[in-house]
Formats: structure tokens, C-alpha cells, sequence
């Protein structure tokens, strides 16, 4: 930490892409496929397509800010300075939500997967503060220990792909031959799969920690965002073409389940052991980016100032992150998976809203993409977004009400 109380510059190309990748993986391949296909049915890959589409917009969009903008915060900050405190506050107060949500979601998938009958909670409760504990030791060990979790989530990914195809029961599924909810039911999967993809852009709240920013942060966020995509992409068609898009969509293992088609039973605790570590990843990584964007937003009072409070000898923001543990932990108690996800992607999309807007105010000189392509991410957040599960629509927009409602209320008391 330097004399001024900033964060210290650690992390590298490497770090920074398994940060991103320990963020997505373990979100999306297993937790968020069969729930999407509920929703899509056969038309999964196509509301794959949709949310990739989304997500590379935001992604570019991401890399181009943060290149000019290397502070923690990410799109709370593109936010201030591009177009104000007040969008500012609001991308910054959904990305909190959201992904306080998303690590809710990450903590009861490592439950469900690992926790005997009726401890599922109890359990997720135990995931948060011993991953919490790993973060509180500074982000060089969160990057480290998010780096293996990475290599052996992958391991045990080819190893469902290689049962899969070796049980002889994989038969290409037409996207069209089922899709119980019509092109509403399409979107929707869209925007919980793009739950799975929120991840890409979490090393640009981490900004000030990441050595050389201007070429690091674009370069980490291509390649895990790009590395994901094949990833899911495989996963989608595998366990579509295996299991069908019915019996995926009511599947409450479906990685174990495509694995064991072919009589490997013996992959069953493999896998469930693949996804409580890929969801302990992605719990890391989430909550570290949390801290950061709440540092931020402390920094400029738009939350207490108490949580800018930088630990002397780790270098984390520690009292913003040890009320996130206290609050994930009173989630877990109280909310599901699947309200948990539509929750957090209402929170994330109307962030990455804000990182578009405020992407297309930039000048020529430091833009990665046409304005064109901007506008496309900003309108495809609004869609996927609306397309969402009426709870998480309703939910989302009363909680960003009330963060609003409390910023103008303790601005008039300020002045």
C-alpha cells in the first residue's frame, strides 16, 4: 500500500485472466445451464449466441474505459467521469447488488453440490467466511489460489466431455424443436446466461492493483471472455445432444448427469466435486471485485467512508469486505439459486448499461470499437434485462430505487 492509501500494483496478464475466468466458470457452466434451458429449451445455444453477443459489447467496452480509467471501481468510476456521480452511483449500487446476489448464488451451488440432505445452507454459510478469509489475506492469494481452482474446474470439465461423447448417446438437437416459451422464453436465457458471463470485466475493478492497466486489463478481458465462450459453447451442445433439452431442463446435476450417460457412475462425486471448487472460484473472485467497487464508491461518499478503510499489511479494503461477508451469509439463509441469478443479472446488466453509455462518450483516440457497437451493448442490456423473471425485474428495480432515494436524501443532509 502506498502513503496515500491506495492499493499496491500486483497482478499480471495471468493473474488477471484467471481472476476472470475463476469468475465465470464455475458461475455459469454449473449453475445456471439447466434453468436456461427451462426457459429456451432446445434454443439454448441460440440464447448463448444472444448473451455472448452482449457480452463481447460489454466486454469492448470495458477494456476501452478501463484503459483510460486504471482505478478500482470499474464502471462506477467510467460512470462519474463520463457522465456524471449520478450514473456513477447507479452503476455502482448495481453492481454491488448484483453481484452481492451472485455470491449468494455461488455459495448455495457449492452446497447443493457437496452438503448432505437439509445442510445445504448451513454449509453455504461456512463456503462464505472461509472463502471470505482467503480474500481478507490480499489479492496476490486470491489470484493464486483462483489460478488452481481455474486449471482443475477445466480438468474436470474434458473429463464430462470425454464421458459424454464416449456414451454413444449424443444426437444433434434441431434449435428449434423445442422452445416452450417462444422468443420471450429465448431472451430470458439470454439474460440468465449472461449471468454466467459477467465475470470477463471483473479485473476492471481491480484496477489500480493491476500492473501496466493499459495494455493488461483489454488484453485479460479478450481472452477469458473468449475462453469462456468455447467453453460454454461445448458444454450447451454436449449436454443438449446427451440428455435432450427436456430432461436438461429439469436436471439438477446435468454435468453429472451427461458424464454418467454412458455408465461412468464413478464421475458423479468428480464432478460434484469440479463444481463446489469452480463456484469457491467464482465466490473468490466476486468477492474481491465487491470490495474494490465499494472503495470506490467510499472514496467519494456515495457509501460510508469507513469502507475506503485499507487493511496496513494485506491491502484490502477490509471493512467493506467483512460487511459483505455478514450480508452473503444472511442471504444464504433466506434466498434460492435460481431467484439469486435473475437477481444478479438485473443488478449486472444495468451496470454494464452505464459502461456502454459512458463508452460512447469517449473520443477517437482512445475507442476499440465503433459508437455502433456501443449502442448495441446498451440496448441489448436494457432487453435482456426486461426479458428477466418477473421477481427479479420487480426486486431489482425496488432496490435500485431505494439506493437512489437514500444518495438524494444524504446529499440534502450534507448540504
Amino acid at each position: 500500500m502506498t502513503s496515500d492509501g491506495r492499493l499496491a500494483r500486483r497482478l499480471g496478464t495471468t493473474d488477471a485472466v484467471a481472476i476472470g475466468l475463476g469468475s465465470m466458470i464455475g458461475a455459469g457452466v454449473f449453475s445456471v445451464f439447466a434453468p436456461a434451458a427451462g426457459a429456451a429449451g432446445s434454443a439454448l445455444v441460440l440464447a448463448l449466441a444472444i448473451a455472448a453477443l452482449v457480452a463481447w459489447c460489454n466486454a469492448l467496452a470495458s477494456a476501452q474505459l478501463a484503459a483510460q480509467y486504471p482505478t478500482s471501481g470499474g464502471t462506477y468510476v467510467y460512470g462519474r467521469e463520463r457522465l456524471g456521480p449520478w450514473w456513477g452511483f447507479f452503476a455502482g449500487w448495481g453492481f454491488v447488488f448484483g453481484k452481492t446476489a451472485s455470491c449468494a448464488a455461488m455459495a448455495t451451488t457449492v452446497a447443493v453440490y457437496v452438503a448432505p440432505a437439509g445442510w445445504s445452507r448451513p454449509v453455504a454459510v461456512v463456503v462464505v467466511l472461509a472463502v471470505g478469509l482467503i480474500d481478507a489475506l490480499g489479492v496476490s492469494r486470491t489470484a493464486t489460489a483462483t489460478r488452481i481452482i481455474v486449471a482443475c474446474s477445466l480438468a474436470v470439465l474434458a473429463l464430462v466431455a470425454v464421458a459424454g461423447a464416449a456414451s454413444g448417446r449424443f444426437t444433434a438437437v434441431p434449435p428449434l424443436e423445442w422452445v416452450p416459451h417462444g422468443p420471450y422464453g429465448v431472451l430470458q436465457a439470454a439474460g440468465l446466461l449472461f449471468f454466467a458471463f459477467a465475470g470477463y470485466a471483473r479485473i476492471a475493478t481491480m484496477g489500480e492493483e493491476v500492473r501496466e492497466p493499459a495494455r493488461t486489463i483489454p488484453r485479460a478481458i479478450t481472452i477469458s471472455l473468449s475462453v469462456a465462450l468455447l467453453v460454454y459453447l461445448g458444454v450447451a451442445v454436449l449436454t443438449l445432444g446427451v440428455l435432450g433439452p427436456r430432461a436438461l431442463a429439469s436436471a439438477s446435476a446435468p454435468l453429472a448427469q451427461t458424464a454418467a450417460a454412458g455408465g461412468w457412475a464413478w464421475t458423479g462425486p468428480v464432478v460434484a466435486a469440479g463444481a463446489a471448487l469452480a463456484a469457491s472460484g467464482a465466490l473468490l473472485a466476486l468477492m474481491a471485485g465487491i470490495g474494490r467497487t465499494t472503495l470506490a464508491m467510499a472514496r467519494e461518499r456515495d457509501l460510508p467512508h469507513w469502507f475506503a478503510a485499507v487493511h496496513p499489511r494485506y491491502r484490502v479494503p477490509h471493512c467493506a469486505h467483512y460487511v459483505l461477508i455478514a450480508v452473503v451469509c444472511v442471504l444464504v439463509l433466506v434466498v434460492d439459486l435460481r431467484n439469486a441469478i435473475g437477481f444478479s443479472s438485473f443488478g449486472v446488466l444495468l451496470y454494464y448499461f452505464t459502461a456502454n453509455a459512458a463508452a460512447i462518450t469517449q473520443s477517437r483516440a482512445r475507442r476499440r470499437m465503433p459508437r455502433w457497437a456501443n449502442a448495441l451493448g446498451a440496448l441489448g442490456c436494457v432487453v435482456l434485462a426486461a426479458a428477466l423473471p418477473v421477481t427479479a425485474v420487480v426486486g431489482g428495480v425496488a432496490v435500485m430505487a431505494l439506493g437512489l432515494a437514500v444518495r438524494l436524501v444524504s446529499l440534502r443532509l450534507r448540504r
